[in-house]
Protein backbone atom coordinates (compact mmCIF):
# COMPACT_ATOMS: atom_id res chain seq x y z
CA UNK A 1 0.00 0.00 0.00
CA UNK A 2 1.24 3.57 -0.73
CA UNK A 3 1.73 6.65 1.15
CA UNK A 4 -1.40 8.10 -0.58
CA UNK A 5 -4.17 5.16 -0.40
CA UNK A 6 -6.69 4.70 2.43
CA UNK A 7 -6.50 1.96 5.05
CA UNK A 8 -9.99 0.68 6.45
CA UNK A 9 -10.55 1.42 10.16
CA UNK A 10 -9.62 -1.47 12.01
CA UNK A 11 -12.69 -2.84 14.11
CA UNK A 12 -10.23 -2.71 17.19
CA UNK A 13 -6.77 -2.23 17.92
CA UNK A 14 -5.32 -3.38 20.90
CA UNK A 15 -2.23 -1.72 20.34
CA UNK A 16 -2.79 1.64 19.31
CA UNK A 17 -4.40 4.34 21.84
CA UNK A 18 -7.95 5.53 22.68
CA UNK A 19 -6.81 8.96 21.28
CA UNK A 20 -6.69 8.87 17.01
CA UNK A 21 -3.08 9.73 15.38
CA UNK A 22 -4.55 11.11 12.12
CA UNK A 23 -7.88 11.87 10.53
CA UNK A 24 -7.12 8.34 8.04
CA UNK A 25 -4.45 5.87 7.83
CA UNK A 26 -3.65 6.91 11.72
CA UNK A 27 -4.16 4.39 14.35
CA UNK A 28 -6.83 4.28 17.20
CA UNK A 29 -8.32 1.31 19.59
CA UNK A 30 -11.88 2.63 18.22
CA UNK A 31 -13.18 2.73 21.64
CA UNK A 32 -14.93 6.55 21.47
CA UNK A 33 -13.90 8.82 24.36
CA UNK A 34 -15.36 11.52 23.80
CA UNK A 35 -13.59 13.22 26.90
CA UNK A 36 -10.60 12.18 24.82
CA UNK A 37 -10.74 12.92 21.78
CA UNK A 38 -8.47 14.16 18.72
CA UNK A 39 -10.60 17.54 17.06
CA UNK A 40 -11.95 20.08 19.58
CA UNK A 41 -14.64 20.27 17.19
CA UNK A 42 -15.85 17.07 16.97
CA UNK A 43 -17.87 17.04 20.32
CA UNK A 44 -19.76 20.19 19.66
CA UNK A 45 -20.95 19.00 16.42
CA UNK A 46 -21.94 15.57 18.05
CA UNK A 47 -24.31 17.82 20.59
CA UNK A 48 -25.30 20.18 17.43
CA UNK A 49 -26.59 17.11 15.40
CA UNK A 50 -27.82 15.28 18.74
CA UNK A 51 -29.91 18.18 19.50
CA UNK A 52 -31.35 18.84 16.09
CA UNK A 53 -32.89 15.28 15.58
CA UNK A 54 -36.65 15.47 14.15
CA UNK A 55 -38.64 13.47 12.27
CA UNK A 56 -41.33 13.80 9.35
CA UNK A 57 -44.13 12.80 12.05
CA UNK A 58 -43.89 16.15 13.67
CA UNK A 59 -45.27 17.99 10.39
CA UNK A 60 -49.20 18.06 9.79
CA UNK A 61 -49.49 18.20 5.89
CA UNK A 62 -53.54 18.86 6.31
CA UNK A 63 -53.49 22.36 4.94
CA UNK A 64 -50.64 21.70 2.09
CA UNK A 65 -53.26 18.84 0.84
CA UNK A 66 -55.96 20.97 0.48
CA UNK A 67 -53.13 23.69 -1.51
CA UNK A 68 -51.41 21.66 -3.55
CA UNK A 69 -54.21 20.99 -5.61
CA UNK A 70 -54.87 24.10 -6.25
CA UNK A 71 -51.05 25.28 -7.53
CA UNK A 72 -51.24 26.06 -11.31
CA UNK A 73 -50.05 23.00 -13.13
CA UNK A 74 -46.18 25.03 -13.91
CA UNK A 75 -45.88 24.56 -9.75
CA UNK A 76 -47.48 21.23 -9.51
CA UNK A 77 -45.01 19.81 -11.85
CA UNK A 78 -41.63 21.79 -10.40
CA UNK A 79 -42.94 20.97 -7.34
CA UNK A 80 -42.79 17.09 -7.80
CA UNK A 81 -39.93 17.53 -9.59
CA UNK A 82 -38.19 19.29 -7.59
CA UNK A 83 -38.64 16.62 -4.46
CA UNK A 84 -38.04 14.12 -7.09
CA UNK A 85 -34.41 15.49 -7.04
CA UNK A 86 -33.73 15.87 -3.72
CA UNK A 87 -34.94 12.18 -2.28
CA UNK A 88 -32.16 11.28 -4.80
CA UNK A 89 -29.43 13.21 -4.03
CA UNK A 90 -30.22 12.45 -0.20
CA UNK A 91 -30.05 8.88 -1.11
CA UNK A 92 -26.54 9.48 -2.76
CA UNK A 93 -25.81 10.78 0.84
CA UNK A 94 -26.21 7.84 2.60
CA UNK A 95 -24.44 5.59 0.89
CA UNK A 96 -21.20 8.29 0.70
CA UNK A 97 -20.82 8.66 4.35
CA UNK A 98 -20.84 5.43 5.21
CA UNK A 99 -18.08 4.41 2.76
CA UNK A 100 -16.24 7.93 4.38
CA UNK A 101 -16.83 6.09 7.67
CA UNK A 102 -15.08 3.43 6.69
CA UNK A 103 -11.85 5.24 6.70
CA UNK A 104 -12.08 7.83 9.47
CA UNK A 105 -9.22 6.42 11.66
CA UNK A 106 -10.59 8.80 14.19
CA UNK A 107 -13.58 7.00 16.10
CA UNK A 108 -15.51 10.32 17.04
CA UNK A 109 -15.65 11.27 12.96
CA UNK A 110 -16.75 7.95 11.97
CA UNK A 111 -19.49 8.48 14.75
CA UNK A 112 -20.66 11.48 13.41
CA UNK A 113 -20.46 10.10 9.98
CA UNK A 114 -22.88 7.58 11.09
CA UNK A 115 -24.91 10.45 12.58
CA UNK A 116 -24.79 12.32 9.22
CA UNK A 117 -25.92 9.06 7.51
CA UNK A 118 -28.99 8.56 9.65
CA UNK A 119 -30.08 12.50 9.03
CA UNK A 120 -30.10 11.63 5.58
CA UNK A 121 -32.14 8.84 5.77
CA UNK A 122 -34.41 10.79 7.41
CA UNK A 123 -34.53 13.15 4.63
CA UNK A 124 -34.98 10.44 2.54
CA UNK A 125 -38.42 9.63 4.46
CA UNK A 126 -39.40 13.46 4.67
CA UNK A 127 -39.73 12.72 0.46
CA UNK A 128 -41.96 9.66 0.73
CA UNK A 129 -43.80 11.40 3.75
CA UNK A 130 -44.71 14.59 1.65
CA UNK A 131 -45.63 12.60 -1.36
CA UNK A 132 -47.66 10.60 0.23
CA UNK A 133 -50.00 13.02 1.47
CA UNK A 134 -50.41 14.76 -2.00
CA UNK A 135 -50.16 12.20 -4.96
CA UNK A 136 -51.36 8.58 -5.33
CA UNK A 137 -48.47 5.71 -4.81
CA UNK A 138 -48.33 5.21 -8.52
CA UNK A 139 -47.62 8.60 -8.90
CA UNK A 140 -45.19 8.46 -6.04
CA UNK A 141 -43.04 5.69 -7.20
CA UNK A 142 -42.83 8.05 -10.98
CA UNK A 143 -41.52 11.13 -9.04
CA UNK A 144 -39.22 9.06 -7.86
CA UNK A 145 -37.58 7.69 -10.93
CA UNK A 146 -37.65 11.49 -12.57
CA UNK A 147 -33.92 11.03 -12.27
CA UNK A 148 -33.67 8.13 -15.35
CA UNK A 149 -35.68 9.84 -17.56
CA UNK A 150 -35.06 14.01 -17.24
CA UNK A 151 -31.52 14.55 -19.30
CA UNK A 152 -30.75 17.67 -17.04
CA UNK A 153 -31.40 16.35 -14.05
CA UNK A 154 -28.80 13.27 -15.15
CA UNK A 155 -26.61 15.23 -16.00
CA UNK A 156 -25.60 16.74 -12.97
CA UNK A 157 -26.33 13.78 -10.89
CA UNK A 158 -23.72 12.02 -13.04
CA UNK A 159 -21.01 14.73 -12.22
CA UNK A 160 -21.58 14.15 -8.50
CA UNK A 161 -21.93 10.71 -8.69
CA UNK A 162 -19.05 10.23 -11.09
CA UNK A 163 -16.96 12.38 -8.95
CA UNK A 164 -17.93 9.75 -5.63
CA UNK A 165 -16.87 6.95 -7.94
CA UNK A 166 -13.04 7.39 -8.07
CA UNK A 167 -13.47 7.64 -4.02
CA UNK A 168 -15.23 4.09 -3.78
CA UNK A 169 -13.22 2.58 -6.45
CA UNK A 170 -9.79 3.81 -5.40
CA UNK A 171 -9.49 5.16 -2.19
CA UNK A 172 -6.92 7.22 -1.32
CA UNK A 173 -6.09 10.28 0.05
CA UNK A 174 -6.25 12.61 -3.28
CA UNK A 175 -9.53 10.67 -4.22
CA UNK A 176 -11.55 11.65 -0.30
CA UNK A 177 -10.04 15.15 -0.65
CA UNK A 178 -11.54 15.32 -4.34
CA UNK A 179 -15.18 13.93 -2.96
CA UNK A 180 -15.63 16.09 -0.36
CA UNK A 181 -15.57 18.85 -2.54
CA UNK A 182 -18.17 16.70 -4.39
CA UNK A 183 -20.00 16.37 -1.42
CA UNK A 184 -19.65 20.37 -0.53
CA UNK A 185 -21.18 21.34 -4.20
CA UNK A 186 -23.97 18.57 -3.54
CA UNK A 187 -25.14 19.54 -0.10
CA UNK A 188 -24.26 23.14 0.01
CA UNK A 189 -25.31 24.20 -4.06
CA UNK A 190 -27.17 22.09 -5.90
CA UNK A 191 -30.37 21.61 -3.26
CA UNK A 192 -30.40 25.74 -3.35
CA UNK A 193 -33.26 26.37 -6.65
CA UNK A 194 -34.82 23.76 -5.54
CA UNK A 195 -34.72 25.14 -2.34
CA UNK A 196 -35.33 28.57 -3.21
CA UNK A 197 -38.78 26.93 -5.17
CA UNK A 198 -40.61 25.78 -2.22
CA UNK A 199 -39.29 28.72 0.37
CA UNK A 200 -40.76 31.21 -2.76
CA UNK A 201 -44.31 29.09 -2.20
CA UNK A 202 -44.17 29.35 1.46
CA UNK A 203 -43.72 33.30 0.71
CA UNK A 204 -46.80 33.24 -0.58
CA UNK A 205 -48.09 31.17 1.78
CA UNK A 206 -48.56 28.26 -0.08
CA UNK A 207 -47.24 24.19 0.80
CA UNK A 208 -46.24 26.37 4.46
CA UNK A 209 -45.90 22.40 5.74
CA UNK A 210 -43.31 21.52 2.83
CA UNK A 211 -41.44 24.49 3.48
CA UNK A 212 -41.29 23.95 7.38
CA UNK A 213 -39.70 20.63 6.40
CA UNK A 214 -37.89 21.88 3.83
CA UNK A 215 -36.54 24.12 6.67
CA UNK A 216 -35.31 21.21 8.77
CA UNK A 217 -33.53 19.70 6.18
CA UNK A 218 -31.71 22.87 5.00
CA UNK A 219 -30.49 23.20 8.67
CA UNK A 220 -29.06 19.68 8.56
CA UNK A 221 -27.21 20.06 5.55
CA UNK A 222 -25.82 23.49 6.74
CA UNK A 223 -24.22 21.22 9.11
CA UNK A 224 -23.30 18.47 7.07
CA UNK A 225 -21.02 21.02 4.90
CA UNK A 226 -19.73 22.75 8.53
CA UNK A 227 -18.58 19.06 9.14
CA UNK A 228 -16.44 18.55 6.05
CA UNK A 229 -15.05 21.68 5.90
CA UNK A 230 -13.73 20.51 9.24
CA UNK A 231 -12.42 17.11 7.71
CA UNK A 232 -11.31 18.54 4.61
CA UNK A 233 -8.90 21.88 5.85
CA UNK A 234 -7.74 18.95 8.64
CA UNK A 235 -7.16 16.23 5.23
CA UNK A 236 -4.93 18.77 3.90
CA UNK A 237 -3.13 20.19 7.18
CA UNK A 238 -2.25 16.19 7.57
CA UNK A 239 -1.34 15.74 4.05
CA UNK A 240 0.01 18.58 2.74
CA UNK A 241 1.56 16.67 -0.23
CA UNK A 242 -2.19 16.98 -1.89
CA UNK A 243 -2.79 20.66 -1.62
CA UNK A 244 -1.58 21.82 -4.92
CA UNK A 245 -2.13 24.21 -7.58
CA UNK A 246 -3.25 21.29 -9.19
CA UNK A 247 -5.82 20.63 -6.23
CA UNK A 248 -7.02 24.06 -6.21
CA UNK A 249 -7.88 24.24 -9.99
CA UNK A 250 -9.77 21.02 -9.68
CA UNK A 251 -11.97 22.37 -6.89
CA UNK A 252 -12.05 25.93 -8.73
CA UNK A 253 -12.94 23.86 -12.15
CA UNK A 254 -15.40 21.69 -9.98
CA UNK A 255 -17.36 24.49 -8.46
CA UNK A 256 -17.62 26.08 -11.84
CA UNK A 257 -18.87 23.62 -13.61
CA UNK A 258 -21.64 22.35 -10.53
CA UNK A 259 -22.89 25.25 -10.46
CA UNK A 260 -23.36 25.71 -14.25
CA UNK A 261 -25.35 22.43 -13.65
CA UNK A 262 -27.72 23.60 -11.29
CA UNK A 263 -27.94 27.14 -12.97
CA UNK A 264 -28.92 24.63 -16.01
CA UNK A 265 -31.41 22.60 -14.04
CA UNK A 266 -33.04 25.74 -12.42
CA UNK A 267 -33.59 27.11 -16.02
CA UNK A 268 -35.36 24.13 -17.03
CA UNK A 269 -37.51 23.82 -13.72
CA UNK A 270 -38.24 27.19 -12.75
CA UNK A 271 -36.94 30.09 -14.93
CA UNK A 272 -39.31 33.02 -15.40
CA UNK A 273 -42.43 31.21 -15.07
CA UNK A 274 -43.08 32.10 -11.05
CA UNK A 275 -43.91 35.69 -9.40
CA UNK A 276 -41.23 36.53 -6.75
CA UNK A 277 -38.20 34.78 -8.29
CA UNK A 278 -36.23 35.61 -11.53
CA UNK A 279 -34.19 33.57 -13.57
CA UNK A 280 -31.29 36.20 -12.96
CA UNK A 281 -31.80 36.38 -9.52
CA UNK A 282 -31.86 32.59 -9.25
CA UNK A 283 -28.42 32.77 -11.60
CA UNK A 284 -26.57 35.41 -9.37
CA UNK A 285 -27.78 33.26 -6.03
CA UNK A 286 -26.19 29.93 -7.28
CA UNK A 287 -22.87 31.45 -8.15
CA UNK A 288 -22.85 33.56 -5.08
CA UNK A 289 -23.33 30.42 -3.62
CA UNK A 290 -20.71 28.35 -5.21
CA UNK A 291 -18.29 31.43 -4.45
CA UNK A 292 -19.24 31.27 -1.04
CA UNK A 293 -18.62 27.13 -0.40
CA UNK A 294 -15.63 27.52 -2.30
CA UNK A 295 -14.43 29.91 0.12
CA UNK A 296 -15.02 27.90 2.63
CA UNK A 297 -13.28 25.11 1.51
CA UNK A 298 -10.10 27.08 1.77
CA UNK A 299 -10.28 28.35 -2.15
CA UNK A 300 -11.07 31.60 -2.70
CA UNK A 301 -14.03 33.32 -4.04
CA UNK A 302 -12.93 33.21 -7.74
CA UNK A 303 -15.26 30.60 -9.15
CA UNK A 304 -17.27 33.35 -10.86
CA UNK A 305 -15.46 36.83 -9.90
CA UNK A 306 -18.21 38.86 -11.31
CA UNK A 307 -21.05 36.98 -8.97
CA UNK A 308 -22.55 39.23 -5.99
CA UNK A 309 -20.62 39.62 -2.84
CA UNK A 310 -23.71 38.96 -0.85
CA UNK A 311 -27.12 37.09 -1.24
CA UNK A 312 -29.46 38.44 -3.99
CA UNK A 313 -31.97 36.44 -2.84
CA UNK A 314 -32.35 38.37 0.77
CA UNK A 315 -35.84 37.37 1.48
CA UNK A 316 -34.76 33.57 1.64
CA UNK A 317 -32.89 34.69 4.97
CA UNK A 318 -35.95 34.65 6.66
CA UNK A 319 -36.64 31.20 5.64
CA UNK A 320 -33.70 29.42 6.64
CA UNK A 321 -32.41 30.82 10.02
CA UNK A 322 -34.02 29.49 12.64
CA UNK A 323 -33.88 30.30 16.29
CA UNK A 324 -34.77 29.55 19.62
CA UNK A 325 -38.13 29.53 20.82
CA UNK A 326 -39.40 30.54 17.33
CA UNK A 327 -42.45 29.29 16.61
CA UNK A 328 -42.58 27.72 11.80
CA UNK A 329 -43.82 29.66 9.37
CA UNK A 330 -47.49 31.02 10.13
CA UNK A 331 -47.45 30.16 13.57
CA UNK A 332 -47.66 26.63 12.65
CA UNK A 333 -46.50 24.81 15.50
CA UNK A 334 -44.33 25.54 18.30
CA UNK A 335 -40.86 23.96 18.28
CA UNK A 336 -38.01 24.64 20.47
CA UNK A 337 -35.03 25.54 17.98
CA UNK A 338 -31.51 25.10 18.82
CA UNK A 339 -29.82 28.58 18.41
CA UNK A 340 -27.87 28.89 15.87
CA UNK A 341 -24.53 29.77 15.30
CA UNK A 342 -21.19 29.27 13.59
CA UNK A 343 -21.51 25.85 15.51
CA UNK A 344 -24.52 24.39 13.66
CA UNK A 345 -23.53 25.67 10.35
CA UNK A 346 -26.01 29.15 9.88
CA UNK A 347 -24.70 31.67 8.32
CA UNK A 348 -25.17 34.14 5.73
CA UNK A 349 -26.91 31.64 3.48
Amino acid sequence: MTANQLKPRSIMDGNAPNRSTGIVNGKSSNVLNWDDVRYSWAYPKYKTMLSNFWTPFEINMGNDIKQFQQLSEAEQNAFLKIIGLLALLDSIQSDYAGKVADYLTDSSLNALMIMLAQQEVIHNHSYSYVLSSLVSQQQQKEVFDYWRTEPTLRKRNDFVTNGYQAFAEEPSVEHFAQSIVYDVILEGLFFYSGFAFIYNLARNQKMVSTSTMINYINRDEQIHVGLFEKIYKELLHEHPEINSAAHHDFTVAAFREGAELEIAWGREIIGDQFDGITMDELTQYIQYMANKRCNQLGHGRNVFPDAPVKNPLRWIVAYQEVDQGKTDFFEQKSRQYTKTSDDNGFDDL
